[in-house]
């Protein structure tokens, strides 16, 4: 059967757009089967291991450790020799029972490595005690201030940059703390009741300093 040209022309129409409608659902098909996966979701416990902060450390920093005290290395024999003492006065001897009292002067020289002497006048029996002790330099500094502050400064027990010289009495008892170097030199007793009495012993003892 021979169809009419307008028909003809119809059906040709319909057959071109069936073929356009099934070039279209190909190519989306085909975009569909190039387009790229998607990647899994990370887990939580991922996540928090990524973004957590690492720990601050509970380890206390170290503080530099001071330089100890020196030990003196003196014996009471070699801080005053006998003659030493018998120039001083021939009634004083040694006092082997000598125990510096609870924060004495004496008692500090010793905790800081020093050495504490004590000599007793045979007829009265009064005491001259002695102490020599070399301790770090913050201590040295806080004993200067210390001196400073509640003692006289005395020029005649020495002179130089180094040396310091100091007198306090207190009930009777007079002090006299000298400073030389590293070292720190005190003398107290009864016997003392001015800066020139300690002089003597305070020279004979910081003559034997090593």
């Amino acid at each position: 059967m021979t169809l009419s040209p307008a028909l003809a022309s119809i059906r040709a129409r319909r057959v071109r757009s069936g073929a356009a409608l099934a070039a279209g659902a190909l190519a989306l098909i085909v975009l569909a089967g190039c387009a790229p996966s998607a990647e899994p979701a990370p887990s939580a416990s991922a996540t928090a291991e990524a973004t957590a902060a690492p720990a601050a450390s509970t380890e206390p920093t170290p503080t530099p450790a001071e330089d100890p005290a020196t030990a003196v290395g003196l014996g009471c024999d070699e801080v005053l020799t006998p003659d030493d003492v018998y120039a001083f006065n021939p009634n004083f001897g040694a006092a082997p029972d000598y125990k510096p009292a609870d924060g004495s002067a004496a008692s500090v020289a010793v905790s800081q490595k020093g050495v504490a002497c004590s000599w007793l006048n045979q007829t009265s029996g009064d005491v001259i005690e002695i102490s020599i002790a070399q301790p770090n330099d913050s201590t040295l500094t806080d004993l200067k201030n210390q001196a400073v502050s509640a003692s006289t400064p005395v020029p005649t027990y020495g002179t130089g940059v180094d040396v310091e010289g100091y007198f306090t009495a207190t009930g009777g008892k007079g002090e006299a703390q000298f400073f030389t170097g590293k070292y720190w030199v005190v003398a107290s007793s009864v016997e003392f009741g001015e800066p020139g009495d300690a002089e003597p012993l305070i020279a004979a003892a910081v003559s034997h300093l090593p």
